[in-house]
């Protein structure tokens, strides 16, 4: 080495800076310091289609940390897979804090086990910032089902296997995920219905094209419970809610591992500067804390879920080992 290219190096490694590897030309440009984040607006990716209570969700937080960043919070929609499209162009992005996701866990907790084409590595190339909302899942039974109550649709699936069907809003969605822990405890033999998507499969449940689906505790269905055209059979909440006084959570039916819900939150490229993923924590806890996202969530009956990075991390790796279990104990539930 040249005395000019050691006093050179000395500068680098005096400046943080690490040696080119050799055969290196000239060092590439250094990436943008977290200090001037953020240098541009930021894209909020939706995962899933729009007009849902994500995406009712993902614009209400946007407002507060456009305000508190001073930039806009652009939404867009990276729907598909039932989340997954949008986690791996996440991972593909820089890790510059300019681009987020609003996701579920199961893109992160459920696909990889259950979907060939799924990164195995998901876990690994995106960061958990926040968690945002608890999202209970809604059992309903459609004019199909003949029974009236959840021993019903137990003993309809034991005296004919097969033949009840219950649909979700897709492959690996929390929904389907609920169906395969009732299927595993009970030993039964229930069909999935899934769709691409709420909306599709609301309408399809009206006609009575299936006997039994999961879905959101939204308006909607809530208002086609109250006039008679969906009829509410259990909850997945961690208590009765509210809207639904009278309907029994699965831990209430002696379903307590079906007793699941939907966390959503945001995540980040892999390699986001830690200083960019605590300040987006802390403007998120905030607006969580806020009447106006309070309200929001409570007339979309979804649950404020705020906490820490290390703690959402921690829920998204206890949600994977639960579903590794399940997937080893009944792999033909998500065939």
């Amino acid at each position: 080495m040249s005395p000019g290219a050691g006093l050179h190096r000395r500068r680098l490694l005096a400046a943080g800076l690490a040696w080119p590897a050799a055969g290196v030309a000239q060092l590439a440009a250094p990436a943008p310091s977290p200090a001037d984040w953020p240098a541009r607006p930021l894209r909020l990716w939706v995962v899933y289609p729009a007009g849902g209570v994500s995406d009712t969700i993902a614009r209400a937080l946007a407002d507060p940390l456009s305000d508190a960043l001073q930039v806009p919070v652009i939404v867009e929609h990276r729907p598909g897979a039932g989340g997954s499209v949008g986690i791996d162009a996440l991972a593909r992005s820089a890790p510059d804090g300019h681009t987020l996701a609003f996701s579920a866990m199961t893109p992160l907790t459920l696909h990889p086990l259950i979907a060939r084409l799924a990164h195995a590595d998901r876990l690994d190339a995106v960061a958990p910032v926040a968690s945002v909302m608890h999202t209970p899942v809604l059992i309903a039974a459609t004019p199909a089902f003949t029974g009236t109550d959840w021993g019903g649709v137990l003993q309809q699936a034991r005296a004919r296997p097969g033949n009840l069907r219950w649909a979700s809003s897709g492959i690996a969605t929390t929904g389907h995920l609920v169906l395969a822990q009732v299927r595993a405890l009970a030993g039964v033999d229930i069909t999935h219905v899934p769709y691409q998507g709420g909306g599709p499969q609301l309408n399809d449940a009206l006609g009575g094209q299936f006997e039994l689906l999961s879905t959101n505790v939204a308006a909607l269905q809530l208002r086609y419970i109250a006039q008679g055209r969906l009829r509410a059979l259990a909850v997945g909440a961690p208590a009765r809610l509210p809207a639904l006084p009278d309907v029994p959570t699965l831990a209430e039916l002696g379903f307590a591992p079906a007793n699941r819900d939907s966390l959503f939150g945001v995540f980040a490229p892999q390699g986001t500067p830690r200083r960019i993923v605590r300040r987006l924590n802390a403007e998120i806890n905030r607006a969580l804390a806020g009447a106006p996202m309070r309200e929001r969530l409570q007339q979309s009956n979804n649950l404020p879920a705020p906490g820490s990075a290390e703690a959402f991390a921690r829920e998204i790796e206890l949600d994977r080992r639960r579903n590794a279990a399940l997937v080893a104990r009944d792999p033909r539930a998500f065939d």
